[in-house]
């Protein structure tokens, strides 16, 4: 997006009116409601590769005691987590949304904010996977003592200013790169099976030791293979 023309490079057809430019606290407040009755057994983690997922699936174990989990933070479907924790693939830490469908409870390490305004939050969701909004967090945040978390109050990460477009084009962005989540996903679904099958094949189409022919073969194919040496084959 051009500073001047406050628009981005690449837009749908029909929409050209320039972009708001709101600060995030304009559009969200901080959840700062706690699991005191400890009614929410959810716990629920931010990673920067996987999004918002159970602790236990993303852990293998559960790292939360119930215990402690009076003071985690609560958190409801649609809702946004900051997690501190810096990676390569997260240089400030990621933002993503809470899309599971199901109230959890929230490390309190992790800044948990909810959409207030007609934001889409779709489209939010989809800004925040972008870098657009790095350069602030690195302006105004810093590394802290810790080089894997990164450090910024909740009053300037709240300054953040965030690029909103007018609803129907929120909704028309937000739609796209969702549709591009799932034909991604469903490739990779293919790929993930082709893989299996690979691995399968590898072992059933080639002659297990002790054997002379695979357990599965092309039709037409009946000779026993041959056994050779390996310096038969090649020159050391």
């Amino acid at each position: 997006m051009t500073e001047q023309a406050k628009v981005p490079a690449i837009r749908f057809a029909g929409f050209t009116d320039p972009w708001e430019q709101r600060k995030l606290g304009e559009i969200a407040d901080k959840v700062t409601e706690k699991n005191l009755d400890g009614n929410i057994t959810e716990v629920l983690t931010n990673s920067a590769e996987y999004g918002v997922i159970n602790q236990t699936e993303f852990f293998d174990h559960a790292v939360a005691k119930e215990s402690n989990i009076a003071g985690y933070y609560v958190i409801a479907p649609g809702d946004f987590v900051y997690n501190p924790r810096i990676s390569a693939t997260a240089p400030v830490g990621p933002i993503r949304r809470n899309t599971l469908g199901i109230h959890g409870v929230m490390s309190p390490l992790y800044t948990v904010f909810r959409l207030t305004d007609a934001v889409d939050g779709t489209y939010l969701s989809h800004f925040f996977k972008t870098n657009g909004w790095h350069g602030f967090m690195k302006l105004e945040g810093n590394s802290g003592a810790r080089s894997d978390r990164f450090s910024i109050g909740d009053a300037t990460f709240f300054e953040m200013p965030i690029p909103v477009p007018s609803s129907s084009e929120q909704h028309a962005i937000g739609s796209f790169f969702s549709r591009l989540d799932d034909l991604i996903t469903l490739h990779q679904r293919k790929y993930d099976k082709l893989v299996i099958f690979k691995k399968s094949m590898l072992e059933k189409m080639f002659p297990k030791d002790g054997e002379s022919v695979p357990e599965i073969r092309f039709a037409g194919f009946t000779d026993p293979w041959e056994q050779r040496k390996l310096g038969e084959l090649f020159d050391y």
